[in-house]
């Protein structure tokens, strides 16, 4: 089924503020399009990102949609395909919010030597939010769709104009039925439009390329989106941002092997397994952490400092934090402290050093609950490492996934 003519909606010709304005607590990397990230850590210590500090990504424009005139197409595989208004989706179906630690696939990528071809986000790529909506699988049951196992969702944004590539992104039916949200609120309000007003898909613990924004159709069908089908249907790709980009391609690959299905959906476990899948996708998050104080100075009267930070995973929850106040010559655990909001959401954690004046490099790492801890560094892109082995996060062409821990230098001034 061809994208309906919903009229146009670029916003350019309407009066807007810069991004800077609307969103004071982000640095702006790019402003066509808009993509920005959280400027500062300290930003991330709060169990929730407020949305005007929570971190922007987009491909295409932001599209100004009004939604009284958008609707949601349901094709494939379904007993009765049907078209969805938001009005529908938001009040004929039950209601379910999730915190969702998101992270952009990029987030890290400024740390890779050489530098991986994108915008050089560093670690501001990532925010915490209730997103509240319907979840997907009552929809899919309201119509009657296949839901067997090894089935896929694919879902495609509207904003692109024609002749671009639509952003589709397909879920593993296993993941959808699990825990996905049409969400339609974020932190209790709707969202904005750079973040996917009216209607985003949220794929809780995935990384936030799955999380499709302006969501225009769903798709249930037997394979992920790949072939001469989906290549050049309307005159337009809907493969590029699941099988080309997205995926983990080192130095020496021109291109990913694409495949019609894969059983593997741990991004770590096709990492540490890369004869399974050649080119890992970004499906869920890795595990990661970040000190979020101090930052670059800290101060103390009775030579003790406290570390804090933040910690998230995938579909696997968090299950310990170690904190180096040598440069990673000795680890000590850090304790987690304040409520366990859900496996998909942040954990803070706390360590108190007994800390000496002078230079002094930090560190965090984290582990998830199936015994996945961070690695050291990125590979040299000569090394040719397809996945995480010895230590080593791959260096790749785009910089995707990185969760190697970054050294954190601070000075420490101990008052009399």
């Amino acid at each position: 089924m061809p994208p309906q003519d919903r009229g146009e909606i670029d916003p350019s010709d309407r009066q807007r503020s810069s991004l800077d304005e609307r969103y004071p607590g982000l640095d702006v990397l790019t402003d066509d399009p808009e993509n920005a990230q959280t400027a500062s850590r300290e930003h991330l210590e709060s169990y929730l990102t407020p949305r005007e500090e929570h971190y922007i990504r987009t491909h295409h424009r932001t599209p100004d949609i009004d939604a009284e005139e958008w609707s949601v197409s349901l094709t494939g595989m379904v007993g009765e395909e049907a078209e969805l208004s938001v009005e529908e989706i938001r009040h004929d179906y039950q209601t379910d919010s999730v915190v969702h630690m998101m992270e952009c696939s990029g987030n890290g990528r400024g740390y890779f030597d050489p530098d991986a071809e994108g915008d050089q986000w560093t670690v501001g790529a990532v925010g915490s939010a209730v997103w509240t909506g319907t979840p997907v699988r009552a929809i899919l049951d309201d119509y009657d769709a296949a839901t067997d196992e090894g089935l896929w969702l694919s879902v495609m944004g509207g904003e692109a104009k024609e002749g671009e590539d639509v952003f589709c992104r397909s879920i593993p039916m296993e993941k959808v039925l699990d825990d996905c949200l049409l969400a339609y609120e974020m932190n209790g309000e709707p969202m904005t439009p750079e973040h996917g007003y009216p209607l985003r898909l949220l794929v809780p613990g995935w990384f936030g390329n799955n999380s499709v924004k302006w969501v225009d159709r769903m798709h249930v069908m037997e394979t992920m989106v790949s072939g001469d089908e989906w290549e050049s249907r309307d005159g337009r790709d809907y493969t590029e941002y699941q099988q080309s980009s997205y995926r983990i391609v080192p130095a020496q690959d021109d291109e990913p092997e694409r495949y019609e299905s894969v059983d593997t959906f741990s991004t770590d476990d096709q990492l540490r397994n890369p004869d399974g899948i050649r080119n890992a996708y970004c499906f869920d998050q890795l595990v990661k952490s970040l000190i979020t104080s101090p930052t670059r100075e800290a101060a103390s009267s009775d030579e003790r400092v406290e570390i804090t930070g933040v910690a998230w995973s995938g579909d696997d929850a968090v299950e310990r934090v170690e904190v180096s106040v040598d440069g990673g010559e000795t680890w000590n655990d850090a304790e987690f402290v304040g409520p366990d909001l859900g496996r998909h959401a942040v954990r803070k954690f706390r360590y108190v050093w007994d800390a000496t004046a002078g230079e002094h490099t930090l560190l965090s790492r984290a582990t998830d609950e199936e015994g996945r801890t961070q690695p050291a560094i990125v590979s040299d892109p000569e090394e040719g490492l397809r996945g995480i082995a010895d230590g080593k996060y791959p260096w790749n062409e785009k910089g995707y996934g990185n969760n190697a821990y970054r050294p954190l230098r601070v000075s420490v001034t101990v008052e009399e």
